[in-house]
């Protein structure tokens, strides 16, 4: 593109220079022809003049005092009636300029110049001419170069962040190039690489939440089923076979929830519900891995409360506290309810070691732990109670204490 830049631009210059080229070459050497006939015309005039003015006064014609009077590089030839013609400087050869000039009494006045002289002011003019065409030429081929630079860059450029974008680097460059057309298509690429890094931004975190909400649930059922699988008591296989389409359920429940935040975080399906049942069911389900650690869970607080929002994401809520516990805590694990104004209340705490000081309320932020875990859980818990209108707080670094605030529903 650049080089067809430059030739069109020379093209264009080329032809201007042609046309206004060969038209003033053609006037100024007509203008040089025509002024020289008229200077040798004008000297045979005034040759003449002079004759005249000595014929009168009877005063004899003589080549000294002539010659005095005309251009050294001209000829001229004075012929009176009854007298030898008067012959002033040397005759030139070839083709010349000539004038000649009649008086009243026959007498005559002939004046010569080289075309000589002609043709050198006209070469002089010529190479004036072809001078300033060809500082025109280079003129031009500078600014074309300047020009298809100044328009080629930044397309070149507007080619690499397309191309970035299409390996999977979504950054912005916000590079601009002061030509509006080519700046409204970096504002286009720059607009798409934000969008596109905001896709694979809720992508990833979508992924990541998947897998970390996913873990527990499917652990959880894969030990129903190994107990399922090694008892031969058809009543305990029922029961626990129930159990496990339970969790099947709240397995589907915790998928779809997972969709529905990454299209709209704010939406949500809240109810009123029976948080009782939320907090019984998910001690059951974690009784056996706390069991299985030596440690115990239990419940206390105040009973028969009902709170506004979704039952899923409340158990999900509940399920991050506990591993949070299991994984980093000590000691017993207990989940208490209360009633603060018009929200209903659920504090998690253990007896471990608590939030260290240097993470303090950052340990609800992506990819913020204190012992080499992923920094999701409490991330994901604490959007998913806002997304049903509560809020997760961290009400005490030492011992932890962890609270899901939910709004209380009305008393029927």
């Amino acid at each position: 593109m650049r080089r067809r830049l430059i030739n069109s631009t020379l093209a264009v210059v080329l032809v201007v220079i042609a046309v206004f080229g060969v038209s003033l070459v053609i006037v100024e050497t007509r203008t040089i022809k025509n002024s020289a006939q008229e200077s040798v015309e004008s000297e045979a005039v005034r040759l003449m003049s002079i004759v005249n003015s000595r014929l009168v006064h009877d005063e004899q014609v003589v080549g000294g005092v002539l010659g005095e009077q005309i251009s050294a590089d001209r000829y001229a030839v004075v012929e009176v009636p009854g007298h030898p013609p008067v012959r002033i400087g040397e005759r030139p050869g070839g083709d010349v300029i000539r004038a000649e000039v009649t008086g009243d009494e026959g007498e005559t006045v002939t004046v010569e110049e080289s075309a000589e002289t002609v043709s050198r002011e006209i070469g002089r003019t010529l190479l004036i001419i072809l001078t300033v065409a060809l500082l025109a030429i280079v003129a031009a081929v500078v600014l074309a170069v300047r020009q298809a630079r100044r328009l080629t860059t930044p397309l070149t450029d507007l080619a690499e962040t397309a191309e970035r974008l299409g390996s999977g680097d979504p950054r912005p460059r916000h590079r601009r190039y002061a030509v509006p057309e080519l700046d409204r298509v970096a504002d286009v690429l720059d607009s798409s690489a934000e969008r596109i890094a905001r896709m694979l931004t809720a992508e990833r975190r979508l992924a990541a939440d998947a897998s970390h909400q996913l873990r527990t649930p499917l652990t959880a059922l894969s030990m129903r089923l190994e107990e399922i699988s090694a008892t031969d008591d058809l009543e305990t296989v029922r029961e626990e076979a129930a159990i496990a389409l339970g969790q099947v359920e709240r397995l589907t429940d915790v998928v779809e929830r997972l969709l529905t935040n990454a299209r709209d975080p704010q939406s949500g399906s809240a109810v009123s519900f029976d948080l009782d049942e939320v907090v019984k069911q998910q001690i059951e389900e974690w009784r056996p891995a706390y069991r299985g650690e030596g440690r115990a869970i239990v419940r206390s607080g105040k009973a028969g409360l009902r709170a506004v929002g979704t039952p899923g994401a409340v158990a999900q809520v509940l399920a991050a506290l506990i591993e949070n516990a299991l994984m980093h805590g000590a000691g017993t694990v207990a989940l208490r309810t209360r009633v603060t104004g018009n929200q209903a209340v659920v504090e998690v705490t253990d007896g471990g070691p608590g939030v260290s000081p240097e993470l303090g309320a950052r340990v609800f932020e992506r990819t913020v732990s204190g012992r080499n875990s992923t920094g999701i859980g409490l991330a994901v818990a604490r959007d998913l109670a806002e997304a049903d209108g509560g809020r997760l707080e961290l009400l005490q670094q030492h011992p932890p204490v962890f609270a899901l605030f939910l709004s209380r529903a009305p008393v029927p």
